[in-house]
C-alpha cells in the first residue's frame, strides 16, 4: 500500500530455522510457514545469515542471501584465541562437522566430533569424544546455542579427555532458559556468540560471553543489493 517498488526483508536470525523438516508424524514445518509469510507480505528479496539448513532457500520463490559469519569466526579465533595454532576445532554434533572442517581447513588446524544421543528435544544423554584433544585448547563450533546444555556438557567432555582449555564460538546465541546459568557454572573459558541477536544484557549476567559484530558483514551486503551489485 505504500508502492515501495522493491521491498528486501534483512532477517539477521531466521526464525523457526530448526523446524525445517518433519522429524516425527505430525510435526510441522514452521520455516516453510515463515517463507510463505514473508513471500504473501510482499518480500522481494530475504537477507538472511547462516541458516541452521541451506535448503530453507528452497522454501522462497524469491531470492535469498545466506550470509556466511565464517570469516568473523576465523579473524575472532586468530586475534583473540592464544595459542590457536595449538588448538583443536571440535564440532558439537555430526551435522555441525562440515562447517568445523571447513573452519579446521582455514586455519591449518585438526578437527574432532562429539557423538551425542538426545534423549528428547532439548536434552542429551551421553557424548562420545572421536579424536584427541590432549594438551590441546578446544574451539566448539556451533551455528546455534539455545540452553547450552550441548556446549556444557561437551566442554565437560573435552576437559575429562585433557583438553587445557575450552571456547565455544556460535553464530546465533538464543542463549534462552538457564543458559547463562549453565555457561557460568561449565568448564568454558569463553563462549562468544555474533550479534545476530541481541544479548547486551545477558552479557551483565555472564562473564564469559563475548561478542563478534556481523553488522559491517549485513550492512555490505545491504548496500549492494541497493545498488545492484554481485553480493557473493
Amino acid at each position: 500500500t505504500a508502492s515501495a517498488r522493491r521491498i528486501t526483508a534483512v532477517l539477521p536470525c531466521f526464525p523457526y530455522a530448526r523446524q525445517d523438516k518433519k522429524d516425527k508424524s505430525r510435526a510441522p514445518i514452521s520455516a516453510k510457514l515463515v517463507a510463505n509469510m514473508l513471500t504473501v507480505a510482499g518480500a522481494d528479496h530475504v537477507i538472511t545469515m547462516d541458516l541452521h539448513a541451506s535448503q530453507i532457500q528452497g522454501f522462497f520463490d524469491c531470492p535469498v542471501d545466506n550470509l556466511y559469519g565464517e570469516p568473523s569466526v576465523l579473524r575472532y579465533i586468530r586475534e583473540n584465541v592464544p595459542e590457536w595454532k595449538n588448538a583443536i576445532i571440535v564440532s558439537p554434533d555430526a551435522g555441525g562437522a562440515k562447517r568445523a572442517t571447513s573452519i579446521a581447513d582455514h586455519l591449518d588446524l585438526d578437527f574432532a566430533l562429539i557423538h551425542k544421543e538426545r534423549k528428547k528435544a532439548n536434552e542429551v544423554s551421553r557424548m562420545v569424544l572421536v579424536g584427541d584433544v590432549k594438551d590441546k585448547v578446544a574451539i566448539l563450533v556451533d551455528d546455534m546455542a539455545d540452553t547450552c546444555g550441548t556446549l556444557g556438557l561437551a566442554a565437560k567432555t573435552l576437559m575429562d579427555n585433557g583438553a587445557s582449555a575450552v571456547y565455544a564460538i556460535v553464530i546465533h546465541g538464543v542463549l534462552s532458559g538457564k543458559a547463562l546459568d549453565v555457561i557460568n557454572n561449565s568448564m568454558l573459558t569463553r563462549v562468544v556468540v555474533t550479534n545476530t541477536i541481541p544479548h547486551a544484557e545477558k552479557k551483565k549476567h555472564c562473564p564469559k560471553l563475548d561478542t563478534i559484530d556481523v553488522s559491517a558483514v549485513l550492512a555490505e551486503a545491504i548496500r549492494r543489493t541497493h545498488n545492484g551489485e554481485s553480493v557473493s
